[in-house]
C-alpha cells in the first residue's frame, strides 16, 4: 500500500468533489450508509452512472463497500468525513454560478448544472 502525501490526499478529495454526481453521493452518504439502488434513485441517476462514480470514490478512498447478504452497502470510509463535509458546506457562504476554473468541459459552466438533492446548512455558534 502506497502512503500518499497530504497534497495527494487533497487532490483526490478535490477530484471527488469536482463532479456534481460524486458530490451528491458523498452528501447522501454523509447521512448514513445506503445501497446503490437507493442512492441512484435518490440523486436521480442510472445505476450504471452511479456504479462508475462509486468506483471513482472507492479509488479516491472516500467510500467503502460493505457486503450485507447478497447486496453491497456503501458508506463514507471514515466517520471524520461526515464532519469534514459539514464544515466545508458551512464554510462556503457564497459561490459564483459560473465556475472560473480552466477546465474546458467543466460541468458547472453548463446551464443544466444543478444539485439534484436539497442541501441543509447547519450554523453553529
Amino acid at each position: 500500500m502506497r502512503v500518499l502525501s497530504t497534497i495527494d490526499v487533497l487532490a483526490r478529495f478535490g477530484k471527488a468533489l469536482a463532479d456534481p454526481t460524486r458530490a451528491a453521493i458523498l452528501l447522501k452518504l454523509k447521512d448514513g450508509p445506503e445501497f446503490p439502488s437507493d442512492l441512484a434513485e435518490g440523486i436521480g441517476v442510472s445505476r450504471q452512472i452511479l456504479s462508475n462514480h462509486l468506483a471513482c470514490l472507492r479509488d479516491c478512498g472516500l467510500v467503502a463497500a460493505e457486503p450485507v447478504g447478497r447486496r453491497v452497502r456503501y458508506e463514507l470510509s471514515d466517520p471524520k468525513l461526515v464532519h469534514a463535509l459539514g464544515d466545508l458546506l458551512g464554510t462556503i457562504l457564497t459561490v459564483d454560478p459560473i465556475c472560473s476554473c480552466a477546465e474546458p468541459d467543466c460541468a458547472q459552466d453548463k446551464p443544466e448544472f444543478s444539485t439534484p438533492i436539497p442541501l441543509t446548512l447547519e450554523v453553529r455558534a
